[in-house]
């Protein structure tokens, strides 16, 4: 039976809106919605917030709204920067079954990056040194995977995606498939450090808490197969001053890699460079569908 509603207050209140959701047909909407009241209610009587605090953060959400677009998501950065990006990745992909760990997906990802042939160049102009990125997808037993879908993206050396400025076409960014023995390469910049976009909300709560915007140089990856988990993560560069202050929390020590410099002369796969280039191996581990939700 639904509450009175009328001259609530304190826990009568919260018992109140709780009930509101009884009639749901949807048990796991009534489930978080009922502890999403609760938790809400308590947040508010703990801090004892006052009405100016709230139409501050109903302004403040509302501006991280309106700032978002089609290439800029300010609400998934706030996510990342309060940590709740990372716990719910957390909770969605458990280490135990020696996959590659999982990490933040970020505000950049774009659909329909272009397609690149093993071995291809994605840098597109973009400013920085050469980089060959490259690695296995392997099943967890060892195997290869082949015919993966390997989506990558990252930035460029003066740490902007190329949805932050205009190009022609996509900088960095692009998808390929992964061969018969399930090798994957592609040739982009060495990524570097970078802040976050930090001229909107969530760079008035990092200014505000005294926190900085910078995160570590990494790679994006996400990783499809038939059968297999799906994997979001970055691999970070070794050495990286930025690795223990992550602005969003998504270093792991298993995705660091070593960016291994060379000088200028012939690549692996047998480039030319008159500038130092730079190489990076990274195996990415899928989890098949079963192992996933063990």
């Amino acid at each position: 039976m639904r509450s009175n509603r009328m001259d609530l207050q304190g826990d009568d209140l919260t018992d109140a809106v709780v009930a509101s959701f009884d009639g749901s047909q949807d048990p796991r909407t009534q489930e978080v919605m009922s502890a999403l009241v609760r938790h809400l209610h308590e947040f508010a009587r703990e801090v004892k917030l006052t009405e100016a605090e709230y139409f501050t953060a109903i302004d403040f959400l509302t501006r991280t709204g309106q700032i978002s677009t089609d290439t800029r998501q300010e609400f998934v950065l706030l996510a990342d920067v309060l940590g709740l990006s990372m716990l719910t990745v957390g909770l969605g992909n458990p280490k135990s079954t020696g996959a590659t760990e999982s990490t933040v997906f970020g505000p950049f990802f774009v659909e329909g990056s272009p397609e690149v042939e093993l071995g291809g160049d994605i840098s597109n102009g973009a400013p920085g040194h050469p980089c060959l990125v490259s690695g296995r997808v392997l099943s967890t037993k060892g195997e290869p995977i082949a015919g993966a879908l390997v989506e990558t993206w990252q930035a460029d050396e003066d740490g902007f995606y190329d949805v932050q400025k205009e190009t022609d076409g996509s900088q960095n960014r692009g998808h390929l498939t992964t061969d018969a023995e399930g090798n994957y390469s592609f040739w982009a910049v060495r990524p570097v450090a970078y802040p976050i976009p930090d001229d909107g909300p969530v760079g008035e709560l990092l200014r505000a808490g005294g926190r900085g915007a910078m995160r570590p140089a990494h790679v994006h990856f996400m990783v499809t197969a038939p059968g297999y988990a799906r994997l979001i993560t970055h691999v970070f560069a070794r050495g990286d001053k930025y690795l223990a202050s992550d602005a969003v929390f998504g270093v792991k020590d298993s995705l660091i890699a070593d960016f291994v410099e060379h000088p200028a002369g012939t690549a692996p796969d047998g480039r030319t460079f008159g500038e130092p280039f730079y190489t990076v191996d990274y195996d990415l581990i899928l989890a098949t569908t079963e192992e996933a939700q063990q």
